[in-house]
């Protein structure tokens, strides 16, 4: 990965560690330099990959990663709040910009509605399709309020812990018009050697803890 503009954190290796593995056409909104779907590609290298992020300097780094990793991804140089589409994809991920901190200097979003953010995502989920999403745990109830009220089930909350007795992320993934309930796991350590070192999804690492 190259370093640049910005640096992917662990947040992006989270992600897609929690995103499903068999969709054949997913949306990364707000990509930055890829780090995302980079990752996820480890897993599911065979799907068509689309990327929307308002800055050019991020697409810009995108690329060159994406042409480092020999991978390809159809890039779109858009503000997901106001992309005019009528497309929409198996699975739509996200790692908005949900800091309220000092304005970044490369263009991109800071400081937007949520919720917002989360409707305008959604909508781009065809149904039965997959949403996932990482964000900091005090935007959790905006977050739930929007799937319900855009008709998500099957909610699947992964709490990401660190030293404090409090979540600091939380993993969040639903799918598109089905009638499942909620399901709020315990959670793992946001230094997690398994996903971060090692490569395993947020599924395996389930069922391996599961078989113990």
């Amino acid at each position: 990965m190259k370093r640049g503009v910005y640096n992917p954190t662990s947040d992006a290796v989270w992600l897609a560690a929690y995103a499903p593995t068999n969709s054949k056409k997913i949306l990364d909104i707000g990509i930055g330099t890829g780090g995302v779907s980079l990752c996820l590609m480890t897993h599911n290298p065979s799907a068509h990959y689309t990327g929307i992020d308002i800055s050019p300097e991020m697409l810009n780094a995108c690329k060159e990663n994406m042409e480092l990793n020999n991978r390809k991804i159809t890039l779109v140089n858009a503000d997901i709040l106001n992309w005019t589409t009528s497309e929409t994809f198996d699975l739509v991920i996200t790692n908005p910009p949900y800091f309220n901190g000092t304005p970044a200097n490369h263009n991109a979003h800071h400081g937007v509605d949520i919720a917002k953010w989360i409707k305008k995502s959604a909508a781009r989920v065809r149904p039965s399709g997959h949403f996932c999403i990482i964000s900091d745990t005090r935007t959790l109830d905006i977050i739930i309020s929007v799937l319900h009220d855009k008709h998500f089930g099957d909610i699947q909350i992964f709490p990401l812990f660190s030293n404090k007795n409090s979540a600091e992320r939380v993993l969040i993934r639903a799918r598109q018009g089905v009638r499942t309930g909620t399901t709020l796991y315990n959670g793992a350590n946001m230094n997690n050697e398994s996903i971060l070192r090692s490569g395993l999804t947020i599924d395996m690492l389930l069922a391996k803890i599961k078989a113990q």
